[in-house]
């Protein structure tokens, strides 16, 4: 034969592997030749004279993977016209796609006609696909990358799986019969679940596959000798289908198969029903069981099955609650790995030594855990999907994502070539000179220190990034505290009770504590309470974890006392919900966030206990104290809600109601922060309370709609109604808990039905929509309601209809309402609903606010109405009565004045503003363009009626209130002051009031 020593390019290799390649090409030449004898007794051409025609490019290649892979060697060494045919199809530079494999694998099992037979072609398709894998590997065509290398082997073990899956079935139907119909008609196979890298589409070169087996209904095969439960069925089938796989035959093995991730492990059964399954996992699943889980894949059998199975177990995986027990278990089974290295020597374990691919992952999985069930933009199986998603969502900085993602590929790299110098699984460095030195080759080193270097060098910046994410924030808090604090350690002597009382008490003064014995009779009341003593294992270790960590914070706090007084009533609400303990724990940013915020407002430690689900927003600070614009909020909501099942009413109920509430916080965060002005706040309580209406409006149109149609003429698509805000909503004025005042309007003449499966009159379509509104924002759901509505403004009150057509709106307004209706109408507006409904309405309430009135009469009402409401709801002092007089007001000295209802008062300006609307908008139309008093008070002065200095006043007058009725609101008090501290401003608006209103 021609080929000789020199077919190989020795230029390419280091002197040290050059005799382990020319042994391996003097071992080739000798299977060329045995060929070539085949061949010429056959009459075919010979072997050598194609791998004469190789090219110089080829041939440095094959001396690369024969100096680094055995495997390689022993697979020509077998096969060798192989690479004469890998070479001609193109596989050695681009991986066949995954459905032309499984075409191929197809078509040379239908010459299969027994198991053996079957195995042996599956074997081999799967020795000739790796053969093109590892020389894709080593040689790295343009473009290549690890990431291909791990997706071909996954394709692989796809195709392999669901061939030898499909000829099973094919084989075994005459004996066993078919699986019985599902209860929806539709045929059932066998469900094969990919776990691990096999699941993530990420196998490395010569890796196990984890599977586990599943079907969807219990019942009996057909067609068969006799009929077999599905039970028996599907695990004889998934008996073989290992037995393809995993069996060493002549041919060696296609893939090793570990079922142990299955429920209950070797003891479980081999396959389990869908409802098994699920109750399995809901009942006794365990954390390691939901780690798993985050990379399962339907791989072979019924995907879509797959699919349906793994969406009912998501609850299990991901929850609903952001996680941050998950992160202990993290730890406890990173500590486990630990011990186990030092044990048995695996510092030199790249997968699970320090430093090492499990650490990437661990950072990974410790995000999709905690957060996959709100973000599921993080309910992916692949590594390096979850990895490029962190930093859009926030969670880590691009720049650490930039280093783990290459050093992770480097060390898969690393893996990839230490596999693929026998084919075996193996994670370990290589200890033998030689093979030290093919893998530094490979990696494209001069010699392995230089590799060591590199490694070293990844591993680092790898453990760096890892003990940031599952660091142990009692250590961070530890290295943080300065002399003067007291240690962790000390702190949980106090909370445990194990200190002497003085000495605790001594610890509590000097840690700033005013009243140490209420605060450690506090802390021992906690400790000892039934609720406490009755905890599982678990919860209570996070809660005995998380107690220093938070007392530490509560010192550092200005005003301990309160801040722990604030923030106790949050951990006994969480004390069965102890995912929380362990947010505050893993979170101590949080803890001094939550400390500011508790210590500041009791309204915001009340929200808080009430919904613990809050806390997870004190884990974005850029966002805690930075309320979103009205843009912004209809987006998150938007993306929100576009995350849950359109049907599921029960999830997006939960979501707009944990939306409300955590868009509230931000405001009130800001708020007490001082980063806020009193309007921007009230603007942004009231956008929220906007974005949620259209929210509402939408989805209780779709509930209509979708049984009643809509009602003929109509755009079904969008919602022909309005919802119209009145008081502070429609004066832009909310406070945070303030309910809404709405009307509903629609523009339908009343005749005619719906054009759906249940039709209804076009009457009582609205009023459903009406009711189905009303509902979706007063239901009660686990996160609380989102507001209570007041309907009392509509046409004739609680008397009259809930949804009235906007013609009668007008008719009733025009004939039959009262000066107050009008005062109403002064602050209302459109606040969600048609654009074109809108201009419509806005028409009507024009026409109505311009009418030119008699003054006399209008006062005469205005005051009548002022009288009687004070009457009601003011204190009883001087003040609160209707004569009040600039010359009553110093005889109110030690009395106390509502800053709402006495006279002088915030309603006060508001029926000034009213009655100046109604008296003056016929000649100054402008006066009805806004809703908000603020406004109003700036267009009297820009048109004459009062001057600058006196709308100033009444601006400076009205905010002051609100201003001190909104700390109120906040800190808990009521909305009163002293007479005397703001006499100034009550005796300017009374001044102004018996100017107007001559009373």
């Amino acid at each position: 034969m021609q080929l000789n020593d020199t077919f190989l390019p020795s230029a390419v290799l280091p002197s040290v592997l050059k005799p382990v390649a020319q042994k391996a090409w003097q071992r080739l030449c000798d299977a060329l030749s045995q060929a070539d004898n085949i061949a010429e007794m056959t009459k075919q051409s010979k072997p050598s004279s194609s791998w004469e025609a190789l090219s110089d490019t080829r041939r440095e290649a094959l001396a690369k993977v024969l100096s680094v892979s055995t495997f390689a060697l022993d697979t020509l060494a077998r096969f060798p016209h192989w690479l004469i045919e890998l070479d001609v199809a193109g596989e050695l530079d681009t991986a066949p796609s995954k459905d032309d494999q499984a075409l191929w694998l197809q078509e040379l099992l239908e010459g299969a006609d027994d198991e053996e037979a079957m195995q042996r072609v599956i074997r081999r398709f799967r020795r000739a696909r790796m053969l093109g894998i590892v020389w894709r590997d080593l040689n790295r065509p343009a473009g290549y990358s690890m990431w291909d290398t791990a997706q071909s082997v996954s394709w692989l073990a796809e195709v392999s799986t669901e061939a030898a899956l499909e000829w099973l079935e094919r084989f075994y139907a005459s004996r066993w019969g078919l699986p019985a119909l599902r209860n929806d008609g539709s045929s059932q196979r066998l469900v094969v679940l990919g776990m691990g890298k096999l699941g993530a589409g990420e196998l490395n070169l010569s890796s196990d596959i984890d599977l586990i087996f599943a079907f969807p209904e219990k019942g009996e095969t057909e067609g068969g000798r006799k009929p077999l439960e599905h039970q028996e069925y599907f695990t004889k089938l998934g008996q073989r289908l290992i037995a393809a796989l995993d069996a060493i035959t002549a041919d060696g093995f296609a893939f090793r198969v570990d079922m142990r991730l299955r429920p209950l492990g070797d003891g479980g059964p081999l396959v389990g029903s869908f409802s098994m399954l699920s109750s399995y996992y809901q009942d006794q699943g365990r954390e390691w069981e939901r780690y798993a889980m985050l990379k399962a894949r339907p791989i072979a059998g019924d995907l879509d099955a797959g699919d349906e199975l793994l969406a009912s177990l998501k609850p299990f995986v991901y929850r609903r609650y952001l996680d941050f027990g998950a992160i202990e278990s993290l730890r406890e089974l990173k500590a486990m790995i630990n011990r186990e290295v030092k044990r048995k020597g695996m510092q030199s374990n790249i997968k699970l030594g320090p430093g090492g691919i499990r650490e990437v992952e661990f950072v990974v999985q410790a995000f999709q855990l905690i957060r996959g069930g709100r973000d599921t933009e993080l309910q992916v199986s692949s590594l390096k999907t979850a990895l490029n998603r962190l930093p859009e969502l926030g969670l880590l900085p691009q720049r650490v994502v930039d280093e783990l993602l290459p050093d992770y590929a480097f060390l898969r790299d690393v893996e990839h070539v230490i596999q693929a110098l026998e084919d075996r699984q193996t994670q370990m460095l290589p200890t033998d000179d030689i093979d030290r030195e093919r893998v530094a080759f490979a990696m494209g080193h001069d010699d392995w220190p230089g590799l060591v270097a590199q490694l070293d060098e990844v591993r680092q910046r790898v453990r760096q990034h890892f003990d940031a994410v599952i660091a142990d924030p009692e250590e961070d808090a530890e290295e943080e505290n300065n002399e003067a604090s007291l240690s962790l350690g000390e702190w949980r002597l106090i909370w445990r009770g194990e200190l002497a009382q003085e000495e605790a008490l001594t610890h509590l003064a000097e840690a700033g504590f005013t009243e140490p014995e209420k605060a450690l009779k506090r802390l021992h009341s906690l400790y000892h309470s039934r609720q406490v003593q009755s905890m599982q294992r678990i919860g209570f270790e996070r809660l005995d974890a998380l107690m220093p960590l938070l007392l530490d914070a509560v010192a550092d706090n200005e005003t301990p006392d309160t801040a722990l007084s604030r923030v106790q009533p949050l951990i006994e609400s969480v004390l069965r919900r102890t995912a929380y303990l362990a947010l505050l724990r893993e979170n101590p940013h949080a803890l001094e966030h939550l400390m500011r915020l508790c210590s500041a407002s009791p309204w915001i430690a009340e929200q808080l206990a009430r919904y613990p689900i809050l806390l997870d927003e004190l884990l974005t600070p850029e966002t805690l104290y930075t309320p979103a614009d009205k843009a912004r909020l209809a987006d998150e909501l938007r993306q929100t809600l576009n995350r849950l099942p359109e049907d599921d009413d029960e999830a997006q109920l939960e979501a707009l109601r944990v939306f409300k509430h955590a868009q509230m916080l931000h405001v009130a965060a800001s708020d007490v922060a001082g980063t806020r002005h009193l309007m921007k706040v009230s603007d942004y309580l009231t956008y929220i309370a906007e974005v949620i209406l259209d929210a509402v409006l939408a989805m209780a149109w779709k509930h209509v709609t979708r049984k009643h149609g809509v009602p003929v003429g109509l755009n079904a698509q969008e919602p022909a109604f309005l919802i119209i805000g009145y008081g502070k909503l429609g004066g832009i004025e909310l406070g945070y808990s303030s309910d809404l005042d709405l009307v509903f309007l629609h523009d339908s003449d009343g005749k005619g039905t719906t054009d759906g499966p249940r039709p209804v009159d076009s009457p009582v379509f609205f009023t459903r929509l009406g009711q189905r509104i009303i509902h979706l924002l007063t239901a009660v759901t686990p996160a609380g309601s989102l507001y209570e509505v007041d309907m009392r403004l509509r046409p004739s009150g609680n008397a009259g209809l809930l949804v009235t057509s906007l013609a009668a709106f007008a008719d009733y307004q025009r004939q039959n309402a009262w000066t107050w209706e009008h005062q109403a109408l002064v602050r209302a507006r459109v606040v969600a609903g048609s654009a074109k409904l809108a201009q419509d309405f806005d028409a009507i309430r024009g026409d109505i606010l311009c009418r030119e009135r008699e003054r006399e009469s209008l006062r005469d009402d205005v005051v009548n109405m002022r009288h009687k409401m004070r009457d009601h709801l003011g204190s009883k002092g001087v003040g609160a009565r209707g004569q009040a007089t600039t010359d009553t007001i110093a005889d109110e000295q030690g009395e106390q004045f509502d800053l709402k209802h006495d006279a002088g008062g915030m309603v006060d300006i508001e029926f000034l503003c009213q009655y100046a609307v109604l008296a003056l908008a016929h000649q100054t139309p402008s006066l009805i363009t806004y809703s908000d008093n603020i406004r109003i008070l700036e267009t009297l002065a820009e048109s004459g009626h009062i001057s600058q200095d006196e709308a100033d006043q009444l601006r400076e007058a009205y905010l002051a209130y609100r201003s001190r009725a909104h700390r109120a609101a906040l800190t808990g008090e009521k909305t009163l002051a002293k007479a005397v501290e703001f006499e100034a401003h009550r005796k300017f608006v009374i001044t102004l009031w018996q100017r107007f209103l001559g009373s």
